[in-house]
């Protein structure tokens, strides 16, 4: 179990410091801001959507190495997926930072999994989730910024 552990803290510490898909990219449809009065985590996402399907996501910001590399992970994983399935993945992300329930099967959760940790920590679900959050501000028009209250 403390080598699966070890793994998991070696990932989300490469995603913090070197994120992926990190800076504002060239053009895009949708973007919005993210906020956690909590720790001063902030975030802006930026997504491209074609013909429905998430084409492009990438994100600014600075926060704790947690928020970070959940915004990293969420770049990846939230590409080519519709507006619905991205949607269903937040929840899926959400209900696995949150309770104890082991969610098997699905490769993209199987991916988000190393941060399941947090839901014992309650104040950095907030860090996990603030790019979800944002995200999903981003693609329904919400004109406020996100935050994690």
């Amino acid at each position: 179990m403390n080598d699966l552990r070890d793994l998991y803290q070696e990932i989300i510490l490469d995603h913090g410091k070197s994120p992926r898909n990190f800076g504002k990219p060239e053009s895009f449809t949708a973007d919005a801001n993210g906020y956690n009065p909590l720790c001063g985590d902030k975030v802006h996402v930026y997504v491209t959507l074609k013909d429905g399907r998430v084409e492009d996501v990438h994100f600014e910001g600075r926060g704790c190495a947690i928020s970070m590399a959940s915004a990293s992970l969420m770049t990846e994983v939230l590409v080519g997926k519709t507006e619905a399935e991205a949607r269903a993945l937040f929840d899926k992300f959400h209900e696995l930072v949150t309770t104890e329930h082991e969610l098997v099967g699905d490769d993209d959760i199987d991916r988000l999994v190393v941060l399941g940790g947090v839901r014992q920590y309650p104040s950095r679900v907030k860090c996990a989730t603030l790019a979800w959050h944002t995200f999903n501000n981003a693609i329904t028009g919400a004109g406020e910024p996100a935050k994690t209250e």
